[in-house]
């Protein structure tokens, strides 16, 4: 029998027809590792030996290359197994295709959009060469202009716009004192006057446009000579106080910078824009006339440094040429007159 904690109880006949009770305690037994699993010190020396014999083999196998002594083996077993194989793979064959479709999909949309990509660029090359050629055309005109006025110049790039320093027009430039460029030096265009440089780095300068409220420049009429003073006035026609308030001015006349003493900051000559309205004359002393600027100052790009200023004063050499008034087409005038030997009907000639 048992009792309530495990133990065994035996009960065996004593002496004087009593009996004797023995409790034997029950010792809890190891558990028996399963027949198929042995973890012997030869069963790990086996294991280790077949790796290493793996290895071996691998290793002779890859330096041996086409003439490895495991060749044989493989074929024997592409033989074995190539049937196999080709079973399995037919049974998967359409399952391969859909996957092989939507991979080829991916590729197929890839060369599309490497194809929209080559598009892009070819168009944006395209676009290049044209900005390429306009900026060509803007180089020749500015060394036209500052051929004519015998200015030497070290051509820049605008790289940026904005404010600076207050100024409200102004444009940084590529060029700087690494470039021979200094402070109240003229710049200008293929068109006429830019503005003047302000501030100076190593490699960069600001210049301040013509139309800036701040700009004042000296200027002087075409032919005639008048002499002023223009004011920038934003993204309208320059301000010019003339100093003759009896100057005979039309709309279509030029002017171009007066110079100042040691040619900064202006030079003498340089193309500032055309009037186009005069106020009337009151008797003042003064008179204004509002000029359109020669240079569009949203549209600047190349542009050029007066590093040296001219010999002498170049007067309206650097103007351009004005086109001609187209000339008027002759009107043909025919007049009909009665001539004395018309015959009149009904009568004859000699009559």
């Amino acid at each position: 029998m048992r009792n309530t904690q495990g133990s065994a109880v035996r009960v065996l006949p004593g002496p004087c027809g009593g009996s004797l009770i023995y409790r034997q305690k029950r010792i809890p037994t190891r558990k028996a590792r399963p027949p198929h699993v042995r973890d012997t010190r030869e069963s790990r020396l086996l294991l280790v030996l077949l790796i290493a014999i793996a290895f071996a083999l691998i290793t002779v196998d890859i330096r041996a290359g086409e003439e490895s002594p495991v060749d044989g083996a493989r074929q024997a077993a592409a033989a074995v197994f190539g049937p196999v194989e080709e079973g399995v793979a037919t049974a998967v064959d359409p399952v391969a295709n859909a996957i092989g479709a939507v991979r080829d999909s991916g590729e197929r949309h890839n060369r599309i959009a490497t194809l929209e990509r080559e598009n892009a660029a070819l168009k944006a090359k395209l676009g290049s060469d044209e900005q390429t050629r306009s900026r060509i055309h803007e180089l020749d005109e500015m060394l036209k202009r500052a051929g004519a006025g015998q200015y030497g110049i070290k051509g820049a790039e605008v790289i940026a716009i904005g404010a600076a320093q207050g100024f409200s027009w102004t444009v940084t430039i590529d060029a700087g004192s690494k470039d021979g460029i200094e402070r109240d030096m003229t710049v200008l265009n293929g068109d006429g006057l830019v503005g003047r440089v302000s501030t100076v780095g190593p490699d960069t300068a600001t210049v301040v446009l013509a139309n800036d409220p701040d700009f004042t420049v000296g200027t002087r009429l075409e032919k005639t000579g008048e002499l002023g003073f223009a004011t920038g006035q934003g993204d309208r026609p320059m301000s010019v106080q003339m100093l003759n308030g009896k100057a005979k001015i039309n709309p279509g006349d030029r002017l171009v910078t007066f110079g100042s003493r040691g040619n900064k900051p202006f030079v003498p000559g340089v193309p500032i824009g055309e009037v186009v309205k005069v106020d009337p004359s009151r008797g003042d002393l003064t008179r204004t006339v509002w000029v359109n600027p020669a240079v569009a100052f949203s549209r600047l790009d190349i542009v050029g440094v007066v590093v040296m200023p001219p010999r002498e004063d170049p007067r309206d050499a650097v103007l351009p040429p004005k086109p001609e008034a187209p000339k008027p087409t002759p009107t043909v005038t025919v007049t009909v007159t009665p001539s004395g030997s018309a015959s009149v009907p009904g009568k004859p000639a000699d009559e």
